[in-house]
């Protein structure tokens, strides 16, 4: 086998203290990460303890699948399987539904109740201005406008920020 070249996707996850990835269609960001040939090094680059930042379509495959994005798939990836760096699903940009809305098709909750319906991974609704920071199985809430927990057979439970969240995501409280 040939060395890998200095500037090769994977050597450079090797040598990353950190990987940021962002946003845009989700669809195009795991098929570029999968034609890469990065998402096995980036998986045990982050279970050996380098941070992983993600925002909006990097938020959202950093779950074990890309099946709550809201995009349109614009190129298809070699699977849905995302990096499964969490076990539970991320919506974010998450918006309650408004009752006074004559829009008449799908809110976010019954996409994602639909999701749960086929699927019993847990989803989270991050509304915009929240962030998770997961260090092992704690999964703490931040940012200013919280969190919807949607759970296969449950009313969806509302998460504040400021505290642990990974209680509600296992369903452990009520």
């Amino acid at each position: 086998m040939e060395p890998l070249s200095p500037t090769s996707p994977a050597n450079v996850i090797e040598q990353a203290e950190s990987i940021f990835v962002g946003g845009g269609n989700t669809f195009r960001l795991l098929k570029g990460l999968q034609d890469l040939g990065v998402m096995d090094g980036i998986r045990r680059r982050v279970r050996e303890g380098m941070p992983y930042i993600g925002s909006s379509a990097g938020f959202i495959v950093a779950g074990p699948t890309l099946k709550t994005t809201k995009d349109m798939p614009i190129v298809e990836p070699a699977s849905f399987e995302a990096l499964a760096l969490v076990d539970f699903q991320i919506s974010p940009h998450y918006l309650d539904p408004d009752p006074t809305s004559r829009h008449m098709g799908e809110t976010q909750e019954e996409r994602i109740s639909q999701f749960l319906e086929e699927n019993n991974a847990p989803v989270v609704g991050l509304r915009e201005g929240a962030f998770l920071r997961v260090d092992g199985d704690s999964v703490f809430l931040g940012g200013e406008s919280g969190a919807r927990i949607f759970r296969r057979g449950r009313a969806a439970a509302e998460a504040q920020p400021g505290g642990r969240i990974d209680s509600l995501i296992r369903g452990d409280t009520p």
